[in-house]
Parts: structure tokens; sequence; C-alpha cells
């Protein structure tokens, strides 16, 4: 074989192991050069060189190009476009952030086949719920971001969660998740653990979630038990928010568990001393003390002397005078001092009297003409009646005629 020959065929051996690139090829290029936010490579095997743009590279808009890569690093490409043969410029456009991409397509559709879940991190919030990183852009409607309606969804924003495809499509990247029924799952799981060992008269811990009007759902860790506005506190409550925040931490005791109506009772003031626990202190009999009437019925007026305490100051101790009604002399919300007359703090019982602490109208009242005729003679409590109070005035009166 001559020179020339020899020559010919080394050349048509080094054409033949070029390899020839198409858009789409997966190819090996080594960095050349880092130059106005770009990457110029040479594509080994092709004798080409290619450009990989910053945007090409990551899809963090704040990352720097610098970081990316340097030269001599060999990274793996993905082949976009032609760019003819511009030497200056580079034969072709390349991206690693689309190859990467590729193979994150591939790693999500055999798990959405095989039924599995994905890792993502809530990166913002748009228009109809929430956008994730999953290794390529997700998206999360607003209806499917948790078993309940959520009015705001920007405290998920920097959140890592599980979620479950429900549709993908790589070719349009389209990639639609949910994490409503993992939620739901997990919730179920809890409630069933929860109910499985809870008991009534329990003392648990919990955390308020809602506040109704009726009272507070306190998250128990996985389900919520309810305690009604009347187990808030001993004292009367007008509305839960009044002494209760969403968001609190409270001890409860477990007042009844229904798995069978997903219902749990719990109670506050179960936990609290009670105000009649004290009320020989707070009261002793025959104390003078200060309350509140709080309401009037036909029969008297009850008036609270200390929170969650009420005695009844009866019609007839309300005044020395015959009133019909107490609201003749008492008005709801007026503070009045009252005398202790009984207490009974096993059946919650207060007697109270105003009119012990006055003096009573026209003391000298001997003279029996004195006396109007609508005066009503109180009951004495000698355990006389007043006939047989009467009948033995006359016979003391018929004894001194005879003699």
């Amino acid at each position: 074989m001559s020179e020339q020959d020899y020559s010919q065929s080394e050349m048509e051996k080094a054409l033949n192991s070029v390899q020839e690139i198409k858009v789409g090829d997966v190819v090996k290029g080594e960095v050349l050069a880092i130059d106005d936010n770009q990457l110029v490579v040479g594509v080994q095997g092709a004798g080409v060189e290619g450009v990989v743009p910053l945007k090409e590279l990551t899809a963090d808009r704040n990352a720097k190009i610098e970081d990316q890569a340097k030269v001599g690093d060999v990274i793996e490409l993905v082949v976009l476009s032609s760019l003819g043969h511009d030497k200056e410029n580079g034969n072709y456009l390349l991206s690693r952030r689309r190859l990467e991409a590729r193979k994150v397509w591939s790693d999500i559709e055999a798990k959405f086949k095989a039924g599995e879940t994905l890792s993502v991190k809530v990166t913002e919030v748009v228009k109809g719920g929430l956008v994730v990183d999953a290794g390529v852009r997700g998206f999360i409607p607003a209806s499917m971001v948790d078993d309940h309606y959520v009015d705001d969804l920007k405290s998920y924003v920097g959140q890592t969660m599980e979620v479950k495809i429900i549709e993908i499509e790589p070719s349009e990247n389209r990639l639609i998740l949910s994490r409503r029924e993992l939620v739901k799952a997990e919730k179920e799981a809890k409630k069933a653990e929860i109910f499985a060992k809870l008991l009534p008269g329990d003392v648990i811990e919990g955390k308020v979630a809602r506040l109704p009007n009726f009272g507070a759902f306190v998250d128990l860790g996985g389900i919520d038990g309810l305690v009604h506005i009347s187990e808030i506190a001993h004292e009367h409550v007008n509305k839960p928010s009044d002494v209760l925040k969403v968001g609190q931490e409270v001890k409860v005791k477990v007042l009844n568990v229904d798995p069978e109506k997903d219902r749990i009772s719990l109670s506050i003031k179960a936990l609290q001393p009670g105000p009649w626990d004290t009320i020989a202190e707070v009261a002793p009999v025959g104390a003078t003390i200060e309350g509140t009437v709080k309401r009037l019925t036909t029969f008297g007026a009850f008036v609270e002397v200390a929170p969650g305490v009420e005695g009844l100051v009866h019609i007839s101790q309300i005044s020395h005078q015959h009133i019909a009604t107490p609201n003749e002399v008492l008005k709801e919300g007026e503070v009045v001092k009252v005398k202790v007359l009984s207490e009974d703090p096993e059946n919650k019982r207060l007697s109270l009297s105003i009119k012990a602490l006055t003096e009573k109208p026209g003391e000298d009242s001997k003279d029996e003409e004195a006396v109007p005729s609508d005066y009503e003679m109180p009951e004495t409590s000698n355990g006389f009646s007043l006939g047989e109070m009467i009948g033995d005035a006359l016979k003391k009166d018929n004894d001194d005629s005879d003699k």
C-alpha cells in the first residue's frame, strides 16, 4: 500500500469514527470555556462544539454559571437544535436541564404506574392552587391541597409534602398532583388509633383547632374532639373566642367516646377547681357580701356572688314591704349587698337575703290598730302557726276578764 493510499485509509477511518449528531441525542461534552453566561463544550466523538446557556443548565433563576461547571468538566447533555456551522458560537444548542427533566419524567411515570407517591416542595402560590418542585414543575389544585377548604394557601410555601400523581403528560410538561387523599388516609389511620385507646376519664392535651359559637374543636393529634360551650369554664361563657384562641394548647378530660358517630366529648372545666368547692370561704353563712343580679324570676332574684356561683334571694327576702314581682325593686346587672342565710355546696344551693341588711320600717307596732288591714303577717320561725298565736292571745284576755 502506498503512502497516499495509507493516508486516505486513515482519513476514512477517522471520518467514520465521527459520531453523527441529531436533535434529541444524548451526548457528552467537555467544557472548553465559560463565556457570556454560557458554556462552550466539545462534543466527544463528534468533533464539533456546542453551547449550553445558563437557563439550560439549571431551572434556578438565581444560579451563577460559575457554580454549575468549570473548564475540563465532562457533562451529559441533550441536543436541542443545530446552529449551523458557526464555529465561533458552536454548532449545536445543548441542554443539561432538559436531560435531567427527561430522566425525572421517566422516574415519575414509573412511580405513577406503580401507584407510588412523590415528595415535592411547594415553591409558589398561583391562581387556583400550588406550584411544586418535583424535579419538574408540578401543580396541586386548591381543592386537592387538603381534605377541607383552605382560604389562604400561602402557609404551604416552602413545605415539603407527599402527594399522589393524578395526571401526567411529559410531552406537555403536565403534572397534576393531589395531597387530599393522602391527608384523608392519614387522618383515618390516626383516628382509628385514637378511638382504640381513648377512654372516658382520660386526661389528654390538644390544640384548639376551631371556635364555632357552640364550643371548641380540639385537635387530639389526628381527630377533633368537641368541648361544648358549657364545658369550657365554670362561669358563664358568651362566646368560646372570649376565653380561647385557635392554636392554643389545652388540657382536656374525655367525657364520652362514640366511634360509630365519630364523636369525642371533652371538658376543660372538669379539670379546673369548681367555684362551689371554696364557697364556705367565699360566702360563709352570716357574712355580708356583694353580688350582681343575674336573673329575675317570679319567685325571686338570682345573684352571682362569685364566678360560677349564684344564690337565690327569695321574693320574701328582697324587701320588708310586700312586692308582687322582684323587678319592682331590682334590675338585672345591679350590684347589691346580700347576707348569706344558708349554703349547700353539694346541691349547689345558696340562700341569700337583701332585707336582712335593712331596717324593718315601723318597728314600734305593738298597737294592733296601727297594723294596716292589707299587711301580710310574716311566718315565724318558732314552730307556732299564726292561728295558734291568735288563739293564745284571746284565751289570755278571757282569763283576765274572769278575774
